[in-house]
């Protein structure tokens, strides 16, 4: 699950959105470089995220595309919980790992996307 915000001027720096959810958000957060997707800047360097948490099971990661517009992804914050139930990445999978995939999915679906969408309405106070 992932979504595009363009957000208001004010707020189009991490610090800045940091700060707003120190005072608007009930959910933990932190400003951590991005393990999920290992994205890098041009130096070659790890970039940042902010990490809205709802448990160990639920979270999102918000990061910029451009100058205005945040990209909200759903991730599971948990490294243990996120390499047991975190989609695989791997370019060949066998049968046995294809249908455990899929019954998670089944399994979890439901509870990830009310957890995304509910975390995802504090970006809504900010948006343009």
């Amino acid at each position: 699950m992932e979504n595009l915000i363009t957000i208001k001027n004010e707020y189009n720096s991490l610090d800045k959105l940091h700060e707003f959810l120190k005072k608007d958000s009930n959910y933990e957060y932190s400003k951590e470089y991005d393990i999920w997707e290992h994205r890098t800047d041009a130096n070659g360097q790890m970039e940042q995220c902010i990490v809205v948490k709802k448990s160990s099971m639920h979270a999102i990661k918000v990061f910029f595309v451009n100058d205005n517009t945040v990209k909200i992804n759903y991730i599971i914050p948990n490294k243990m919980m996120h390499a047991y139930f975190g989609k695989s990445v791997k370019a060949r999978r066998n049968i046995l790992e294809v249908i455990t995939g899929t019954i998670k999915q089944a399994v979890l679906a439901s509870s990830q996307k009310k957890a995304f969408e509910e975390m995802e309405k504090v970006f809504n106070k900010i948006s343009a």
